[in-house]
């Protein structure tokens, strides 16, 4: 899990790790901390027994749970004794910091879990995606950039804010790597979704049905794949 502290830290939240259940549990109890993620498994120990301790405290601290593709049912029944999200190892860190900020933005917006601009909608809890009501198959990293175009919708967004909120990079490495996703999300999307703003950046507008491109696996909703 140290991938994750890292990754967290490096995206500017400040961590405490604590080393199995019996120190995780004080520190939860502390409410110096906005959010736990939680090991369902850790070697030799219990972690549903720890976020049962949990609630039993009347803890609200909101709570992700990660689990192995073999603790799903275990992880999903979780949601209804007190977790408010799960994620299955291997983990995608892009999607975990997505989830992150969902969470810790919970006070503030509690009933927006999904977004919706024109044609698109995007659920945060889920991580689908639809258009037009049609489903769309996207990454990690193109849900968050489709994320960060829906949350600013009708401004016209840098390449290098681009940058800095789906890769953490605070400077242009000079890369194309914008521009490549923006290119996939057109042909995901439809083309008449995001513009660019020759100069300065793209912008995504609320397009018409007839302004759609192709779509990508309209036969069935899933969940972003990393």
């Amino acid at each position: 899990m140290s991938f994750l502290t890292k990754g967290l830290q490096a995206s500017g939240f400040t961590m405490t790790v604590a080393d199995g259940v019996d120190a995780a549990l004080p520190a939860a109890r502390s409410s110096q901390f906005d959010l736990l993620v939680l090991d369902l498994a850790p070697p030799g120990q219990d972690g549903t027994a720890a976020l049962t301790a949990l609630r039993q405290a009347s803890l609200s601290i909101p709570v992700i749970v990660i689990t192995t593709q073999q603790g799903i049912a275990k992880a999903v029944a979780t949601l209804h004794g007190g977790t408010d999200d799960f994620m299955t190892k291997p983990l995608c860190f892009e999607e975990l910091l997505a989830r992150v900020r969902l969470r810790l933005r919970g006070d503030q917006v509690p009933e927006t879990t999904v977004l919706r601009h024109g044609p698109l909608e995007l659920d945060l809890r889920t991580r689908q995606v639809r258009v037009d009501g049609r489903p769309v198959d996207l990454t990690a990293r193109e849900f968050l950039l489709t994320e960060a175009f829906v949350h600013n919708h009708d401004l016209v967004l840098s390449r290098q804010q681009l940058l800095a909120h789906v890769w953490g990079y605070r400077h242009d490495t000079g890369s194309n790597v914008v521009d490549v996703y923006v290119c996939s999300l057109r042909r995901k999307l439809g083309r008449g979704l995001i513009t660019t703003v020759r100069g300065m950046g793209y912008r995504l507008v609320a397009a018409t049905p007839e302004q759609f491109g192709e779509f990508g696996s309209a036969d069935r909703l899933t969940s972003v794949s990393g």
